[in-house]
């Protein structure tokens, strides 16, 4: 008998408030202990794999970085039956090879948010808890993502250090410089605590990042809207792609340890 599917949770940033292609079957506003996520859940089929998708910044775009509701977001993904989430970020190039509308799969972070709420490890706790985050993605699903971005032949990066800052503001040069001495790829906003708290919760998380601007310094010109909007436009078709072609394989069973 085959193993049952697992639901694939898809967490939009910006650029994508909405999924195309999605078969949408229904949505739900739900509330969590965590308090309110960005937006309703959004369930559907997508390929034939059943999917549920949260725009992270709400619908319409309107949540800042630093105001996303991360764990009500986790919470409410997890609840929802979620097992597999892919995290679609936003992303400034840094390393020379990843400029605008480039792909990246990252398979390490650094993380320079603070004040977030960045842990449901809190509160009235019987004993503290400790998760590993020596690998803050999961490589099966990294694999997945990297398999179809090269049969699709799209422009990307199997690997990568993502920077997390705490936003809204873009960085300064001299910040950006940091982060490149720091060993960092990318940057972006939103990809802490959202890594962490899947971990937490013991959830197959991935990172697909779009590049939408070259990050502070690494260009000749300043950053503008109208830059990163022609880059969303540009690469946007490409990461829709990769989910199509990856959601029923995420959807497959984790293998069980033996």
């Amino acid at each position: 008998m085959a193993a049952k599917r697992g639901l694939v949770g898809i967490i939009g940033g910006t650029g994508l408030t909405t999924l195309a292609g999605l078969e949408i079957s229904g949505e739900q506003v739900v509330e969590t202990p965590w308090g309110t996520p960005s937006a309703p859940l959004v369930f559907g089929r997508l390929e034939e794999q059943k999917i549920v998708f949260l725009a992270r910044h709400g619908h319409p775009h309107r949540i800042p970085p630093h105001q996303v509701n991360y764990r009500a977001n986790l919470w409410a993904l997890h609840n929802a039956g979620a097992s597999t989430l892919v995290g679609v970020n936003a992303v400034g190039g840094i390393h020379p090879g990843m400029g605008p509308a480039h792909i990246v799969i990252p398979d390490q972070l650094i993380d320079y948010t603070w004040g977030r709420g960045h842990t449901f490890f809190e509160g009235e706790l019987e004993g503290v808890t400790h998760i590993d985050f020596t690998y803050p993605y999961s490589d099966r699903a990294r694999q997945v993502l990297i398999e179809a971005a090269s049969e699709l032949g799209l422009s990307h990066s199997a690997s990568g250090v993502y920077g997390a800052t705490q936003g809204p503001r873009l960085e300064t040069a001299a910040e950006v410089l940091r982060l490149e001495r720091d060993g960092c790829d990318i940057v972006g906003m939103t990809g802490m605590p959202e890594a962490a708290l899947a971990a937490e919760l013991s959830m197959d998380y991935v990172c697909l990042g779009l590049v939408v601007n070259w990050a502070a310094g690494k260009s000749d010109h300043i950053i503008t809207m109208a830059e990163i909007e022609a880059a969303i436009e540009e690469g946007m078709a490409g990461i829709l792609s990769i989910l199509e072609q990856t959601a029923s394989r995420l959807g497959h069973p984790r293998p069980q340890a033996v």
